[in-house]
């Protein structure tokens, strides 16, 4: 399921929370996207509710983002889509394949634009 929000010229609070309240729980993908509905950030989640409403919500101190580089882009946000996955590692993958298809400019991107396999040690 995708829920998606026309692009605007302003993204009006209430359009935001009107979008989240439809926002599923579980694991899954979210497409931030700006006014020109270019892709500028590609994320996921365990929980895609409580994940793309925390972007939204401030914090106790008042701020939407104490994060510098968070904060700039919830103020370009003006869009964002989910993809519900039926996994967590699905979502993974669905978010590394978006990442390196639309290249969005808050995501870090590997340089030789390849995934490092990595293996959990234990000391047992």
């Amino acid at each position: 399921m995708t829920t998606e929000l026309k692009s605007s010229k302003s993204r009006p609070a209430s359009r935001i929370q009107e979008k989240l309240s439809m926002v599923a729980q579980g694991p899954g993908v979210y497409v931030m996207k700006d006014i020109d509905d270019r892709v500028i950030y590609v994320g996921k989640a365990r929980n895609l509710k409580k994940r793309v409403a925390s972007y939204f919500s401030r914090s106790r101190t008042g701020l939407l983002h104490p994060d510098i580089k968070t904060g700039i882009l919830v103020k370009k946000i003006s869009n964002f889509e989910t993809i519900i996955t039926d996994t967590e590692k699905e979502a993974l993958i669905l978010e590394s394949n978006l990442i390196k298809r639309h290249r969005p400019r808050y995501n870090v991107i590997l340089k030789d634009d390849k995934l490092i396999p990595t293996l959990p040690l234990s000391g047992k």
